[in-house]
């Protein structure tokens, strides 16, 4: 009982130390509004979720590339995204920082999976199922990079692996930060849910917007965001619908929110069109 009640004090203590923490990934300039993001996410060392990022990554490339589905380099698909991506990468570090340190990846996989993400420290794939079989537009491209971007830069898998851990990863961290031990298979635990992870749909508010507003400054259409969230409800009509849908869900609120923020970011849209 008395080391239930310790650990529960310690973590109620970390908790209270991470509520302290200035939020440094919302910039000063942002056009939409989505607050501060999650002080849990202190709980989980940036540097430990993006090593296993980097190593789910290179399994699930490892995999697709012995299956014959990884898009080889001057791929038109693969050369088409990873332009979009060099655009919308350019304007992250005003949302996270150590976006600027991110060895970002951008890969092509061939399947009818109507999918995409983007796991922490910048690994984006995206499946031809979506590319190709909703016939996306550069602009609309776009926005579902600078969506799945965006969970990357609010760091929501990070918030949402210190939710499911609790107690037991703030003990953990705090017997690593006392020398009383190592983290243990923390990397291990981490890297089999990234590719599982289910956000909530706060997460999904904030990426809709940060994503809107990232692509608007490298110069995207706004307005696609509308069509592209029109073909991801047509595609969602069979049964069972895209798996991208069970994880990002559509409808006329989205859309409506969408609606309500494109005012926001049309002169970064314009400017940016004007730079180019």
């Amino acid at each position: 009982m008395a080391g239930m009640v310790t650990g529960r004090l310690f973590a109620a203590w970390v908790l209270g130390l991470c509520s302290l923490l200035p939020g440094l990934l919302a910039p000063a300039h942002a056009q939409v509004d989505v607050g501060q993001p999650s002080a849990l996410r202190s709980l989980v060392p940036a540097d430990e979720i993006e090593d296993a990022s980097r190593q789910e990554y290179a399994k699930l490339l490892q995999q697709a590339r012995a299956q014959g589905a990884l898009a080889p380099e001057g791929d038109p698909g693969r050369v088409r995204l990873q332009a979009i991506a060099r655009r919308l990468i350019a304007q992250a570090p005003r949302w996270n920082d150590r976006a600027r340190q991110w060895q970002w990846e951008v890969n092509l996989i061939g399947s009818k999976s109507v999918n995409a993400f983007c796991m922490p420290g910048g690994k984006i794939a995206v499946f031809t199922g979506l590319l190709d079989g909703l016939k996306l537009s550069d602009d609309e491209a776009a926005m579902v990079l600078g969506h799945e971007m965006a969970h990357a830069l609010r760091e929501h898998a990070r918030s949402r692996i210190a939710k499911s851990e609790g107690t037991g990863l703030a003990l953990s961290i705090g017997a690593q930060l006392l020398g009383l031990g190592q983290v243990g298979d923390l990397a291990a635990r981490m890297g089999t849910q990234l590719l599982t992870l289910k956000f909530s749909r706060e997460d999904e508010v904030e990426a809709d917007l940060v994503g809107l507003e990232l692509a608007a400054r490298a110069g995207y259409d706004p307005q696609a965001a509308i069509s592209l969230w029109q073909k991801m409800g047509a595609a969602g009509g069979g049964q069972g619908g895209p798996a991208f849908l069970s994880t990002h869900p559509t409808g006329p609120d989205r859309q409506q929110r969408l609606r309500e923020n494109i005012p926001r970011v049309e002169g970064l849209y314009r400017a940016a069109r004007a730079g180019r």
